[in-house]
């Protein structure tokens, strides 16, 4: 391993320039799937979230304390609170690359999806865990089991996405891709096709989320996991066939549109869904249907925390093994959802004939737009909330009760100017990425955005947001 990633992680490089990443339209998991979709009834995905934190090695003095992986920090003080888990967490992140090969030894057909993001891929290089890495290369690299496994992109440092700077989160979205291919290859990263936004958020604000799925897009990505409850029709009405890939629609104040594919997870947050094979069962009660004029196996996909809780460390292994003893060649199967899209693609459905999509509550916002310009939705937002009826922007997630922003100011200040000190300093078109004093800026303002920092409230969590952001101004002031 390459000790500098101890420092600094591998967090720019060839995705960071605005070039694709993905092969765009090539089909990368039909050819390599032993699946025949004529005869699936109905199909399955599960996703396992996986992330820890960055934070620093001792608090009595922040400003001399070394940056490392929360898990470490368990690792290290298993006497405190539930650090006793660390190492079960540890088995967590590793054990689909011992389930999966002994699945495929026994001629069953397992599939999983992965997201893990960059703190937690940069904690297990800073413990110099080759295990738990060269487990993980072997389901990623090695042809005989990767079209089992998917890899899910994400937000490097965990952010999301409606509190983040705008123009910082194109850099989260290239600094994980750049960060997966120093670690597993250029070849695994160009199989990275989906993408999985931490606390499941998805942007309302129109023109955020245009720059959104632009990045997503220019980065390589063709489809995105959604909430169900984060998406509308273009009318305002409710999904109804959320089974089947539909279409998101950015649209910008200016009028400009960019689209992507998505996937939409269904119900709630409970992470029993995954744990307890949820996907899989309720896949058992539906079948092939009439979608955009094709006869389609539905999809059901779910995805959650992958270590968390005892219902994952101690329920999942069993109830997937269970799963997939049942599952046979036909029926109901678990697919990945490129896999999936790409079957679809296949029979002759293009991306345009998905039903099209939008942001929750977008619609309140497009019926107050008389003109696209600058600041078109900026107006109706304002509208809205002289009318008595204000818009709430920073909910669409996994949950509705939990805001990102309110009561925040004093973490959200720093970063907002930490972000436009370093685009001043770095302007996108003359940035040397190689430059340490860059790479170094960088991770203090991906990491200053780490959702855990405001998610576990006041009190130490955002002291570490303030002392990063801190660091971060002193590498730009060099």
């Amino acid at each position: 391993m390459n000790k500098v990633d101890r420092d600094i992680p591998q967090i720019t490089g060839m995705a960071d320039k605005g070039q694709k990443s993905a092969k765009g339209d090539k089909m990368l998991y039909v050819p390599a799937s032993n699946i025949n979709f004529d005869r699936v009834v109905s199909a399955f995905g599960i996703a396992l979230h996986m992330h820890q934190p960055t934070i620093f090695a001792e608090t009595d003095d922040l400003r001399t304390s070394r940056l490392i992986s929360n898990l470490q920090y368990m690792m290290e003080h298993q006497h405190i609170g539930d650090n006793h888990n660390a190492p079960v967490f540890m088995d967590c992140y590793s054990r689909m690359s011992d389930i999966v090969p002994e699945l495929v030894a026994q001629g069953k057909n397992p599939r999983v999806m992965l997201d893990y993001s960059g703190n937690l891929l940069w904690g297990l290089e800073q413990m110099d865990n080759e295990r738990v890495i060269e487990n993980l290369k072997r389901i990623t690299c090695d042809q005989k089991y990767y079209s089992y496994v998917e890899w899910l992109g994400t937000m490097w440092s965990h952010a999301v996405v409606s509190s983040t700077p705008v123009p910082d989160i194109r850099l989260h979205i290239s600094a994980w891709r750049a960060h997966f291919a120093s670690i597993f290859g250029r070849e695994a990263e160009q199989r990275v096709k989906g993408f999985s936004a931490p606390e499941m958020h998805l942007p309302i604000h129109p023109d955020v989320c245009y720059e959104y799925v632009k990045a997503l897009r220019e980065c390589g990505y063709e489809w995105l996991m959604v909430q169900e409850h984060t998406i509308e029709q273009l009318d305002g009405s409710g999904i109804i066939r959320p089974h089947f890939p539909h279409q998101l629609v950015a649209k910008n104040s200016l009028g400009e549109i960019v689209e992507i594919s998505v996937l939409i997870k269904t119900q709630g947050s409970d992470t029993k869904l995954v744990a307890q094979m949820q996907p899989y069962y309720e896949g058992k009660t539906l079948q092939r249907q009439d979608y955009c004029g094709k006869n389609l196996p539905p999809f059901v996909c779910q995805i959650g925390d992958g270590e968390n809780g005892g219902v994952m460390m101690n329920e999942f292994p069993p109830a997937y093994y269970q799963a997939f003893a049942e599952i046979g060649k036909e029926g109901v199967l678990a697919m990945n959802g490129s896999e999936y899209l790409e079957f679809i693609k296949q029979k002759g459905l293009k991306e345009k004939n998905f039903t099209p999509v939008q942001p929750v509550s977008q619609h309140r916002i497009w019926e107050r737009v008389v003109d696209f310009g600058l600041h078109a939705c900026d107006e109706a937002l304002r509208k809205l909330a002289e009318s008595g009826r204000p818009l709430n922007l920073d909910r669409a997630s996994w949950t509705n009760d939990r805001s990102w922003v309110k009561g925040y100011e004093n973490v959200l200040d720093p970063i907002d100017k930490l972000s436009a000190a370093f685009h001043e300093k770095y302007p996108s078109e003359k940035v040397d990425s190689k430059s340490k004093s860059y790479q170094e800026a960088l991770l203090n303002l991906l990491l200053s955005q780490t959702s855990c920092f405001r998610y576990w409230g006041e009190g130490i969590w955002t002291e570490y947001a303030k002392e990063i952001c801190r660091r971060g101004m002193e590498a730009l002031s060099r």
